[in-house]
């Protein structure tokens, strides 16, 4: 059963989550690759959490050995603490010299999801020691239920071709992909 993280839980997920994003390409597509990369990572991590802090649920297994970010478009508006996280995350990870390549990326991204009411798996991520357990599965599982309860469909983005199978036998079918310079694959459960 997954339990609600608190702010007390920030700094596990975010390792949680930079350790099992870091070497993703979505991820490392936004991030300013330099010497501070794996510490960029970390900050996009902590944006994310505090992002879905506010408009979202933040979830851990039992075991808080994997964690999951899970956004409610719906409910995202513009707050002044939303406005300085943004400026953070400008600053902090993607750099000025990729704000317009990042843009880009989130306007076509934003293009091909459904303006709808939905749950969004941000980020799900195990421990790298704990994974192929069934960790992320139980907690996928989990939050389907939860959204079911809610009444949401539940859609993510992956560009990890391996997480496809993986994804699609829980339902998700592919219903778009963007092109960038790596494939980002758009599912959503059915």
């Amino acid at each position: 059963m997954m339990i609600r993280a608190t702010k007390n839980d920030k700094d596990l997920i975010v390792r949680i989550l930079s350790r099992s994003f870091d070497a993703n390409q979505s991820v490392n597509y936004i991030v300013r690759q330099d010497n501070k990369r794996k510490e960029r990572i970390a900050k996009l991590m902590s944006y994310s959490f505090e992002i879905c802090s506010l408009f979202g649920d933040v979830w851990l297994s039992e075991d808080k050995s994997a964690c999951a970010l899970v956004l409610y478009p719906q409910n995202k508006r513009t707050t002044l603490k939303s406005i300085i996280l943004d400026i953070k995350l400008i600053w902090q990870v993607i750099g000025i010299g990729n704000i317009i390549k990042t843009l880009n990326r989130e306007s076509s991204i934003k293009a091909k999801q459904p303006k709808q009411p939905m749950a969004y798996v941000w980020f799900i991520g195990v421990n790298p020691e704990f994974q192929h357990q069934g960790k992320g599965s139980r907690l996928l599982r989990d939050l389907l239920a939860d959204a079911r309860e809610k009444d949401l469909p539940v859609f993510l983005e992956t560009s990890t071709v391996r997480n496809l199978p993986w994804y699609e036998s829980y339902n998700f079918k592919i219903y778009d992909q963007l092109d960038l310079t790596y494939k980002l694959f758009f599912l959503k459960q059915s």
